[in-house]
């Protein structure tokens, strides 16, 4: 099942790859950030996550009972504009093209390397708590298909100017 995931996830980073010549799109009735700022947050939380399961890998690990993962977790969703991005993954003013695509290799070669990890590597999140690896790989693929679909969205509303 993890191995399904992080397969899904690498697929999804290779959607962001394709949208990377599109990074100065905008179109404010769908969001107020460019596709590019999309791409960069939804990078820098899969670098900064697989990155954080790699040092957990042999801290333990506590389970936690967290209703908003159970539910927004359950429902296959993340609802747009709820939650506040925290600072570090926060894209600079300006996005270039070779760091977008220098974000992505390091995402797939950190992907890769989680499948290594143990089961009890783990990452807490600020709001859906403690995530086991599995977790957070569930996570890293609703958040990632989440900023996505804002993108698709755009470049398609794009389409219809």
């Amino acid at each position: 099942m993890e191995c399904k995931k992080t397969e899904r996830v690498h697929q999804l980073l290779q959607e962001i790859e394709a949208h990377i010549p599109f990074k100065d799109k905008k179109n404010t009735a769908v969001s107020q950030v460019t596709v590019g700022w999309q791409l960069d947050h939804a990078l820098k939380v899969v670098n900064g996550i697989t990155g954080v399961l790699a040092r957990t890998n042999k801290k333990p690990f506590k389970k936690d009972f967290n209703l908003t993962r159970l539910v927004l977790f359950g429902l296959n969703f993340i609802p747009r504009g709820r939650a506040k991005a925290p600072k570090i993954v926060l894209p600079p003013e300006s996005i270039s093209e070779t760091e977008l695509l220098a974000q992505v290799e390091k995402a797939k070669t950190q992907l890769e390397n989680t499948k290594a990890l143990k089961e009890t590597a783990h990452f807490k999140h600020h709001i859906f708590g403690m995530l086991s690896k599995k977790q957070a790989m569930r996570f890293l693929e609703l958040h990632t298909n989440h900023h996505l679909k804002i993108v698709r969205e755009i470049l398609k509303k794009q389409e219809t100017v």
